[in-house]
């Protein structure tokens, strides 16, 4: 464990948005993590298709963290499609099947199954773009000015 603010020991969940974001660049897709789409929300990983598709993504590392999420059905209204990150070992028969997995590691990420699409009204995608376009300026600008203390 390290001390230093700046490269913190990656926690299990992020691990998995790591190997999540990377499989999605693959695809064409950006992504952002740690977004609130709303007060009292907050997203794993965000991902913007070439296309302007909105995917939100829930890691989860454990049966523990699974059970303990109450909110994961509030995150439905703010994208196209929902997924679960998961590793190899976790059991998915947990998993709603009416939702998205991705089985994950710190390195890549596959798509087992498609949640269903479910297009968000384009006012609410066009919000939903300038979140992450804020948040991703933000987090830039960040990594450029570490000193800096950035809004919300």
């Amino acid at each position: 464990m390290t001390d230093d603010p700046v490269s913190p020991v990656p926690r299990p969940g992020q691990l998995l948005a790591r190997g999540v974001c990377r499989h999605f660049l693959g695809h064409d897709f950006v992504t952002v993590e740690e977004l609130i789409p709303a007060p009292g929300l907050r997203v794993d990983v965000m991902a913007l298709g070439p296309k302007g598709e909105i995917w939100i993504v829930e890691c989860k590392s454990s049966r523990a963290d699974f059970t303990g999420d109450r909110k994961w059905q509030g995150y439905l209204e703010w994208c196209d499609r929902y997924f679960w990150a998961v590793d190899d070992s976790f059991p998915t028969e947990l998993l709603p099947d009416e939702t998205g997995l991705i089985v994950a590691d710190p390195y890549d990420a596959e798509i087992i199954r498609l949640g269903p699409e479910t297009r968000l009204a384009p006012a609410r995608r066009r919000v939903m773009i300038q979140k992450f376009a804020r948040h991703a300026a933000l987090r830039w600008h960040g990594a450029r000015d570490p000193g800096l203390a950035l809004g919300p």
